[in-house]
């Protein structure tokens, strides 16, 4: 369901995905943790309320097309789904959806959508990846100095990031960067993650901090202390427009160094 990553954990390294000890597996929801899959909307759904946040692709079940085991030790996957009668009703498209995994001493993943219609679409998107870290009070994120962004807390604000992002209340804030590279330092387990991306000129920087994880069923008292999302996106004015017989391809790859 949803063609999400769950775990990925280098030889000899501790986790780098966070998956909540709240977690609910339960079919047509999406599990708190990993890499969930947002699409064809990235948040709430521009005209309908009762539309489901980060849109369906989440909370499908998907097809497996293949799977192999390369020589150098490394394994891919790929999984696709299609539009059906019921994902019509809520984005009336002809759009086939990919997802590529790459699983290694790095993890790369594709997400592929391709207009297999007569007319163009627009699409916003994630790999709303949750990283699990020491204790986000005291990690810090590179790579968006100078960066525009819009501050969801205070009601779509914008502002400008001035040095490393860090950590001390609620944090949504879609940035409107380039596509460079970000860099996550955590000092308590001694590493640096290193996500790369293409295709997506946004990231989202996402901690709901005490008080709005507490309200969250899955996710429980203090576990916010331990995660982080910095996600690849084409969101807010990054939207992606897609023609009849295109391809558009949001790639994202993470690799470990130590501190």
């Amino acid at each position: 369901q949803g063609a999400q990553v769950l775990d990925w954990t280098p030889g000899g390294e501790q986790p780098v995905l966070w998956v909540s000890p709240g977690a609910i597996y339960t079919a047509g929801k999406s599990v708190r943790g990993g890499v969930p899959v947002c699409w064809p909307w990235f948040g709430s759904h521009a005209t309908e309320a009762g539309f489901p946040a980060h849109g369906f692709a989440r909370s499908q079940c998907w097809e497996m097309v293949q799977v192999q085991q390369l020589s150098d030790g490394r394994t891919t996957l790929s999984l696709r789904l299609l539009q059906d009668a019921n994902t019509r009703l809520l984005w009336p498209h002809d759009a086939e959806l990919v997802l590529l995994v790459n699983v290694g001493e790095c993890l790369q993943m594709d997400l592929l959508t391709r207009n297999t219609g007569s007319e163009a679409f627009t699409v916003t998107q994630a790999l709303h990846t949750y990283f699990a870290v020491s204790d986000v009070r005291e990690v810090s994120v590179r790579g968006l100095e100078d960066v525009a962004y819009i501050d969801k807390v205070a009601d779509g604000a914008r502002d400008v990031q001035s040095g490393p992002v860090t950590f001390s209340a609620e944090m949504d804030r879609i940035y409107l960067d380039q596509g460079g590279e970000c860099v996550i330092d955590d000092p308590g387990l001694q590493r640096r993650i290193f996500i790369r991306r293409e295709g997506s000129r946004s990231t989202v920087v996402w901690n709901p901090w005490a008080e709005k994880s507490v309200a969250m069923a899955d996710m429980g008292e203090g576990a916010y202390r331990g995660m982080l999302c910095v996600e690849a996106t084409n969101a807010a004015e990054d939207a992606v427009r897609v023609e009849p017989g295109g391809e558009h391809r949001l790639q994202v790859s993470y690799r470990l160094m130590a501190w």
